[in-house]
């Protein structure tokens, strides 16, 4: 039977008997059950999310399907999928036959969200995850944009410092489910910002979980978010907590790592193959260094979904997971505990990705819950900013120039061109705060064709502050240089540009060699490496962010205003009813051999 652990992981289990009829535990499974204990073992059911990131309503457009082979013809095919009504009816349904049920997830749970979520600070994504059952998660790298201090608050509870409570009366609580942060520490006092690891029991058996966020962390947000914390390597932390688990007669252990891999298949529930020779990216090296005393590896930040095993380093494999993102999939991870070592047993871990479909039933209480929270943002969030003839895909382009960068690195540029305003010459936008598409199927009752600013808040959520600075013109090949070398060899990242920029990229060659140097104009003419060019950007990326120091590098800083502002300006400038924004021809990079969608 389904061990409670909280008050509102209780309300869960009881949702779900209001969606599915009364739960009682059929014989079957007592059947099952005293098969266990005879040979001494329990079974857990594991249900794992990542990379929520406040998505409470079903994404719109590409951003929220899920690539899948169709049975009937054996084509890849994109179906609708995410919502947390979908996502609660799913888990609820799926612990129903289990003996027990711990729902994990491996971070990004909010930061970078819709304006939903993203206008009360998150709180709403914090409450349905409560009621959605979640135990335990791993920080993101977005758990830290608005900085350590609140995401405590989100842990504890309290009114935000400064926007206060939201409704009269209303204290919000905070997280019942527990946020773990292993290699994450002051770097004042050594100590952890939230607890390492969290061990609960299931049948009688201990299980620990460790959650940690990448090591880069730090290249990925703004230096505020991460003011004062010092971010560890993944695998040394991990081994660390699991001594100390062991120690303390913990021999059940999963790891939460906020870090992924890019598989070599896009559909939801790829396997990697033999020996996880399908997967690459940096979780791969984490896997295979990772104790054998850990059983599972459940993992996130790239946003892919597959279900693989990768040998540990004994050579055993073991099962590391990943469900997309924005609720779209969940993970389902069976295993048996052994009742006399406490050890899970690791050739019973099993896993298997599940799509969220828009065809089951919604959840009445996340319905109810999206209802009051998009009553109270109505007012800002449907007001018509602009227009557009067709989809401008953002998040959802595959493309390493993307249809919605191009528009919002032309609304840089716009925004910051005046002399007063820092004159900038070229605007460069990261490809990573580029959270969703512009759809043009009307997502209310706004009419197709109008962006409101909800939606163009959903796009584009950081809102941060946009600033010029002057770099040389060696230094901005640099620039174009360092999005396929440095911290972005293995990853690259392909900025977006501004119209009167054009280079190529060449994928078949190494480093920074891709950048083909004879290729790049602006403005028509070569760039000249003595030259002095105003260049805009958001703070993030003028920072330094994303492995772009030669940004850093620029003088002369001018801060301008808001990233969104310029964008819903830029909207409303150059789009009417009569007259709407088409999609751009996306011909300022020209890219030879494979490209990739990176996060």
């Amino acid at each position: 039977m389904l061990t409670v652990r909280s008050r509102r992981a209780a309300f869960a289990v009881v949702a779900a008997a209001g969606l599915f009829g009364t739960v009682v535990v059929p014989t079957a499974a007592q059947a099952a059950d005293a098969n266990a204990k005879r040979h001494k073992t329990v079974n857990l059911q594991l249900l794992a999310i990542n990379d929520f990131h406040g998505n409470l309503e079903p994404p719109a457009g590409s951003s929220g399907t899920i690539k899948e082979v169709d049975p009937a013809t054996g084509r890849v095919v994109s179906t609708p999928a995410g919502g947390i009504e979908y996502l609660a009816t799913e888990l609820r349904k799926a612990r129903v036959p289990a003996d027990d049920s711990i729902t994990v997830a491996a971070g990004d749970i909010v930061g970078a969200s819709p304006l939903t979520s993203a206008l009360f600070h998150d709180e709403p994504t914090i409450e349905a995850m409560d009621k959605l059952g979640l135990d335990v998660t791993s920080v993101g790298n977005h758990e830290f944009d608005q900085g350590a201090a609140e995401l405590l608050r989100k842990q504890e509870g309290g009114c935000h410092p400064t926007d206060g409570c939201y409704e009269p009366g209303r204290t919000f609580k905070g997280a019942n489910f527990n946020y773990l942060s292993a290699n994450v520490t002051d770097e004042k006092t050594g100590r952890t910002l939230l607890p390492p690891y969290w061990v609960t029991k299931s049948q009688g058996v201990k299980i620990g979980f460790i959650g940690v966020t990448l090591e880069g962390t730090p290249n990925i947000v703004t230096a505020e978010g991460i003011k004062g914390l010092k971010f560890a390597n993944e695998v040394t932390t991990i081994n660390k907590y699991a001594a100390e688990l062991k120690a303390k007669g913990v021999n059940s252990i999963v790891a939460l790592v906020h870090e992924g891999g890019y598989p070599a298949s896009s559909v939801y529930n790829y396997d990697c193959g033999p020996a996880g020779q399908g997967i690459s990216g940096p979780i791969v090296d984490i896997a295979r260094n990772i104790d054998p005393a850990v059983g599972a590896i459940v993992t996130g930040h790239t946003h892919n979904a597959y279900a693989c095993e990768i040998p540990d380093p004994n050579g055993v494999p073991r099962s590391v997971t990943s469900a997309a993102s924005f609720g779209r999939l969940f993970t389902e991870i069976d295993m048996k505990l052994d009742k006399t070592t406490g050890e899970i047993v690791r050739p019973s871990v099993k896993a298997e990705n599940h799509v969220v479909r828009r065809t089951v039933p919604k959840a009445p209480d996340m319905t109810a819950l999206i209802d009051h929270y998009s009553k109270l943002a109505a007012p800002i969030a449907n007001r018509p900013i602009g227009y557009i003839s067709a989809d401008i895909n953002g998040r959802g382009s595959s493309d390493l120039e993307k249809p919605l960068g191009d528009v919002i690195a032309d609304a840089q540029l716009e925004g910051l061109a005046p002399a007063g305003k820092g004159g900038a010459q070229v605007a460069f936008m990261n490809p990573g705060g580029l959270r969703s598409d512009l759809v043009y199927k009307a997502s209310g009752s706004e009419g197709d064709g109008v962006v409101t600013y909800g939606e163009a808040f959903t796009a584009q959520p950081f809102t941060n502050m946009m600033q010029v600075k002057t770099l040389t013109g060696a230094q901005l090949v640099q620039l174009l240089q360092q999005q396929v070398s440095g911290l972005n060899d293995a990853a690259p990242k392909v900025l977006q540009v501004s119209s009167n920029l054009h280079y190529t990229l060449d994928m078949r060659k190494t480093g920074a060699d891709r950048v083909v140097l004879d290729s790049i104009r602006l403005n028509g003419a070569p760039v000249d490496p003595a030259a002095r060019y105003r260049v805009a950007a958001n703070e993030f990326l003028a920072g330094g962010g994303d492995g772009f120091p030669a940004f850093a590098a620029g003088t002369d800083k001018l801060v301008g205003a808001s990233d969104l502002d310029v964008f819903t300006a830029y909207l409303a400038a150059h789009s009417s009813a009569a007259s709407p924004l088409k999609p751009p021809a996306q011909d300022r990079i020209k890219v030879l051999g494979p490209g990739s969608d990176i996060d």
